[in-house]
């Protein structure tokens, strides 16, 4: 982990001590990518067992997921991992059905109904990575939402298992059934992205597509995004990350492990430390290298760590202005009056307030959703809620008196703008209101 002193630093030194690290070169992943939707779409389910055969061993894919190898391993779920799944089920959906959107109706001038509605997207496919580190968690991120908002399709694909296609986690297949998803493929990557966005003989076309993935997956999201008859996509996303703001009260063994839960993800994701305190950066330090000598996954936190920044900032102030410099995906603020900090961020997707409150608590159980956008995003771009699973839509109804009210206004605005035509749909209307004045003034027109 590089070390910095903040005040010492040029603005662009300090702009450099924040850079992300570099993406792969997206000029060499597009084409190929680009590759991989056009076959899926072009053969179709016969392209997915190709793919499987080429990249996962499995030429004998059968896609689909039956309901018997769903049951068969459902039974083979450990009851502590079940207890916890349902824990961690109970506080995402408590969480997200206090977001349930209300529809409004607003009467802007007399006879005129202005309406917000909220409709479910009628067709959601949820993607849910697999290989070294399934997630069921994500499982729960998407589908409770999905489940909450009563999406009339939900469809899940993940990385086959081995030796077999169906031996993927248990804990995936029992997250999926809490939320009532039964639609589960055996695909992984590009290839499972083209085949929700365009669909074939076995998975149906979807309407939007959520979920993390690898930079192929990222990369082939991007691109049906992009494209009219693809589909949309919840976010844009990078390697994960996560920026600690601690003072001399925090405790370094905490702050060495919310450090490292986040360097184990990949070898690309950043960590950042930023404190007002020298010790504390130094005993954070050493903490590291302790804590990541026993982790399983040292070599890929090793790698992270590489790319990754203390930052000793001269005052309190001076670390939040960094913090909101960097906008980070995971905030994890370690203070002595932490929570007086956290009105002052405005640039995280999400904050976790005290050296009680990891960011594993809101990655497993705590109810906030884990889905964010990162590589600086959120300063734009919200975490993932209940609202994303809904598309929302306007309606308006004009009376005769609500004709009268604002159709001279709208000739007006219209003639400004040169657009004839749409003046005329209004004088046409007012004509036929002058030749009528005693015209019932209902919404009927009658």
């Amino acid at each position: 982990m590089q070390r910095f002193n903040w005040a010492q630093l040029t603005t662009a030194e300090q702009q450099s001590a924040l850079a992300r690290p570099d993406l792969p070169d997206a000029a060499a992943l597009t084409p190929v990518v680009r590759e991989i939707i056009a076959t899926v779409r072009q053969a179709g389910d016969a392209a997915l067992r190709q793919y499987s055969a080429a990249f996962d061993k499995l030429p004998d894919n059968p896609l689909r997921l039956s309901e018997a190898q769903q049951q068969q391993l459902l039974s083979q779920l450990d009851e502590t991992r079940q207890a916890a799944i349902e824990l961690a089920y109970d506080n995402i959906r408590k969480f997200h059905a206090a977001q349930l959107p209300k529809d409004i109706e607003v009467e802007t001038s007399p006879g005129v109904i202005c309406q917000l509605k909220n409709r479910a997207i009628g067709s959601v496919g949820l993607y849910i990575p697999g290989g070294s580190a399934p997630l069921p968690s994500t499982v729960l991120m998407l589908g409770v939402p999905a489940q909450l908002a009563g999406c009339p399709r939900v469809v899940l694909v993940t990385p086959p298992g081995k030796p077999a296609a169906s031996d993927i986690a248990a804990e995936i297949i029992y997250a999926a059934s809490l939320c009532g998803i039964r639609e589960i493929f055996t695909i992984g990557g590009a290839q499972a992205i083209a085949a929700l966005a365009y669909g074939t003989d076995t998975i149906g076309k979807v309407d939007k597509i959520f979920g993390p993935g690898n930079r192929f997956v990222t990369e082939a999201k991007q691109q049906v995004s992009q494209d009219a008859k693809g589909a949309m996509i919840d976010m844009p996303a990078g390697p994960s990350e996560v920026l600690v703001l601690a003072d001399a009260t925090a405790n370094p063994a905490f702050v060495a492990a919310d450090l490292l839960s986040q360097a184990e993800h990949g070898p690309d994701s950043q960590v950042i430390l930023v404190s007002d305190n020298d010790a504390l950066i130094t005993a954070v330090q050493t903490q590291l290298q302790q804590q990541l000598a026993v982790l399983p996954r040292r070599d890929i936190a090793t790698a992270a760590l590489a790319h990754s920044r203390a930052i000793l900032t001269p005052d309190l102030a001076t670390a939040v202005a960094v913090t909101n410099a960097y906008a980070p995906e995971h905030l994890i603020v370690q203070t002595a009056q932490a929570e007086l900090l956290t009105e002052q961020f405005d640039s995280a997707a999400s904050i976790f307030v005290g050296q009680w409150t990891p960011e594993s608590a809101g990655d497993y159980a705590s109810g906030t959703n884990h889905v964010l956008p990162t590589y600086g995003y959120s300063r734009t771009v919200s975490s993932l809620s209940l609202c994303d699973f809904y598309r929302r839509y306007t309606v308006q109804q004009l009376s005769a008196q609500g004709m009268r009210n604002i159709g001279p206004a709208i000739v007006t605005l219209a003639e400004a703008e040169s657009l004839e035509a749409h003046a005329n749909a209004v004088r046409l209307r007012l004509a036929a209101l002058a030749q009528a004045p005693a015209l019932n003034d209902n919404f009927s027109g009658e």
